[in-house]
């Protein structure tokens, strides 16, 4: 199989699952005081989300790929 064909599969996959999940959330640990043996620490949540027109453009763009590299072949 050919690069571009195998990068026109990993779009799609990508694209699925930009698809199915709607956001990607995580949550970081930051110190905030550190004192001897006292430490405080605050927790910060992070939110990305994945626009859907986003996940749509990647599965197209990977089936093109994917015929792209057929062709050529």
């Amino acid at each position: 199989m050919k690069p571009i064909a195998i990068l026109g599969l990993v779009l799609i996959f990508v694209g699925i699952a930009g698809l199915f999940l709607s956001h990607v959330t995580w949550t970081e640990t930051k110190p905030v005081l550190k004192a001897g043996p006292l430490q405080v620490n605050a927790q910060e949540d992070h939110t990305i989300w994945i626009p859907t027109a986003a996940g749509v453009v990647a599965v197209l763009a990977g089936i093109g790929l994917v015929f792209a590299g057929r062709r050529t072949a």
